[in-house]
C-alpha cells in the first residue's frame, strides 16, 4: 500500500519520536515549568523547519523551534495561565500532534495535543475533593440527520434516575471542528459545576452537550446551523425529557455555546423563546443578518424580555469575533434587549472560555 506524503511524514515522525537513535534518551514533551512556563520538544533530525502553535498565540502565527544536538527541536514558551491548552507542531509543513504527548485532543477533522498547567491552589475548573456528577454518552439514532450519533449529558451530584426531583436543563454547545466531549475534555464543565455545586454557588442542573455538526465537517456548512436546530429541537430535547429528570418549562432550559456553538445558541434561544428562558454566547460567531433575522424578538423588547431570565453574550477583547459580537451588543442595546455583554481580556480559546463558564453557571437558574 502506498500512503500519501503527508501520512507517510507522519508515520515517520511519530516512530521517530518514539524510537530515536539506539542509546538516545527519550525526550519531555511538553515540560512545565514551576513558573508556568512549558518547553516543547520534538524529535526531527531531517527536517529542515519545524513550527509550534498553541491557542494561546494569535491565529495562523507559529513559532519557530530551535534544532538542537541529536536532532531535538525545542522552543520554551512564556508562562501559560493554569488550565488546559490546545496546541500542534508542523514539521516541514505538516501539522500533527506532539509525538510523544499522549494527551490528545480530538476533534472533527484534525486532532491536535494538550499540555496542563496546574493552578496553585487548583483552579475552579480542576478536580477537588467534592462530590462529582457523572457523565453519559447517550447514543440516539436521527431521522433528521440519518446516522446514529451520541450526545453526552451531565448529571449533578445526587442525581437518582427513579427519584421525583426534576432538574433545569442546560443544553451546551461546543465549536467549529470540535466534538461533544469538548466542554468537558478541555473546558472541564463538569468539574466547574462539580465545585461550583459543592459550594453551594450554582444550581444542580442537568447539561446536555450534543454534537453541533450535523453535516460532515470537510463537506458544504451552509445547512449546517439549520440542520442541528432540527436534530436539537426535534430529537435531542425530546430524548432527554424522556429519559432524564430535567423540567420541560421554558424557565428552567438554558442555551450556551461557544464560537460556532454561541452563534446557534443565539440562533435556536431566540428563534424559540418559547422554549429556552436563557441564552448564552462566548466568542460567537454571530448569524448573518442579524436584525432581520431575529426581527420578531428585537420589534417588541418588552415581550422579548420577559421571557429571558439571562442573556449573555462574552468575548475577548484579543479575539477575532470581538468586533461583531461587541456591534450584536450595541445592536441589543439600540432595541433595548436586556443583556450583559462581558468584554474581558482573552484570545478564541478554551483558557477564555472556562472563565466565561465559571462567571455563567452561577447566574443560571439562581432565582429558583
Amino acid at each position: 500500500m502506498t500512503f500519501p506524503f503527508t501520512l507517510r511524514t507522519v508515520c515517520f515522525l511519530f516512530l521517530a519520536a518514539a524510537l530515536g537513535r539506539a542509546g538516545e534518551p527519550p525526550i519531555v514533551s511538553p515540560e512545565v515549568l514551576p513558573d508556568h512556563r512549558v518547553t516543547f520538544r520534538v524529535r526531527a533530525p531531517r527536517a529542515s523547519e519545524v513550527q509550534l502553535w498553541g491557542d494561546w498565540m494569535a491565529p495562523n502565527t507559529p513559532e519557530p523551534m530551535t534544532k538542537e544536538d541529536g536532532g531535538v527541536w525545542s522552543l520554551t514558551v512564556p508562562s501559560l495561565e493554569p488550565g488546559l491548552s490546545i496546541y500542534t507542531v508542523s514539521v516541514d509543513g505538516v501539522t500533527t500532534p506532539d509525538p510523544v504527548n499522549p494527551r490528545v485532543k480530538l476533534r472533527a477533522r484534525t486532532s491536535a495535543s494538550l499540555v496542563s498547567v496546574p493552578g496553585n491552589p487548583p483552579a475552579l475548573w480542576e478536580a477537588r475533593d467534592v462530590s462529582h456528577g457523572q457523565l453519559t454518552v447517550h447514543w440516539l439514532k436521527s431521522s433528521c440527520l440519518g446516522d446514529t450519533r451520541y450526545f453526552v449529558v451531565y448529571t449533578p451530584p445526587g442525581y437518582t434516575p427513579g427519584a421525583s426531583t426534576r432538574y433545569a436543563v442546560l443544553y451546551l454547545l461546543h465549536g467549529s471542528n470540535d466534538t461533544p466531549l469538548g466542554w468537558t475534555d478541555v473546558g472541564k464543565a463538569n468539574f466547574i459545576l462539580d465545585n461550583l455545586i459543592a459550594a453551594k454557588q450554582a444550581r444542580p442542573m442537568v447539561v446536555v452537550m450534543p454534537w453541533g455538526h450535523a453535516v460532515p465537517f470537510d463537506g458544504p456548512q451552509d445547512r449546517n446551523n439549520e440542520l442541528f436546530e432540527q436534530y436539537l429541537l426535534q430529537e435531542v430535547l425530546p430524548a432527554v425529557q424522556r429519559d432524564y429528570r430535567v423540567r420541560s418549562d421554558r424557565a428552567h432550559r438554558a442555551i450556551v455555546g461557544l464560537s460556532m456553538g454561541g452563534g446557534q445558541a443565539l440562533q435556536i434561544g431566540l428563534g424559540h423563546l418559547d422554549q429556552f428562558g436563557s441564552i448564552g454566547a462566548f466568542s460567537a460567531a454571530v448569524p448573518s443578518h442579524f436584525e432581520e433575522r431575529f426581527q420578531e424578538a428585537l420589534k417588541v423588547p418588552d415581550s422579548t424580555n420577559r421571557k429571558l431570565r439571562l442573556f449573555w453574550i462574552g468575548c475577548g477583547r484579543q479575539d477575532g469575533a470581538f468586533d461583531s459580537n461587541q456591534a450584536l451588543s450595541a445592536l441589543l442595546t439600540r432595541c433595548s434587549i436586556h443583556h450583559t455583554f462581558d468584554a474581558a481580556e482573552g484570545r478564541h480559546n478554551f483558557a477564555f472560555w472556562r472563565r466565561q463558564f465559571a462567571e455563567l453557571a452561577p447566574r443560571l437558574f439562581s432565582g429558583d
